[in-house]
């Protein structure tokens, strides 16, 4: 976990952004220069790629709805805690996700 100094609106703004599944590419596209966006949207970039598998895995009747749910409901908490990381200023680094995130090349 990483304290930053003072953030700015637009930075508080494309760093929760970077959360929600498909409004990620909005900071990816716009903020490449910026480290804490930049930090938050390759993490959310990870989520996105999770959700999209959690979305395909749902396609199965019954078990997959199963673990769709349980799935869904987990990233959710995970995103949710991610923006309450963002609104204090902090790079929370997600466990598992943070190691794929540091490999993205953007």
């Amino acid at each position: 976990m990483f304290t930053m100094g003072k953030l700015t609106g637009e930075q508080i703004v494309l760093g929760i952004l970077s959360y929600i599944p498909i409004l990620v590419l909005i900071p990816v596209l716009i903020k490449k220069d910026d480290d804490f966006v930049h930090f938050h949207a390759k993490q959310g970039l990870v989520l996105l790629f999770v959700w999209v598998g959690v979305w395909i895995i749902t396609i199965i009747p019954f078990v997959g709805w199963i673990i769709g749910i349980l799935l869904s409901t987990i990233l959710s908490l995970i995103s949710l805690v991610a923006i309450v990381k963002v609104l204090m200023g902090e790079k929370w680094e997600i466990p598992v996700v943070s190691t794929y995130a540091d490999k993205l090349n953007m």
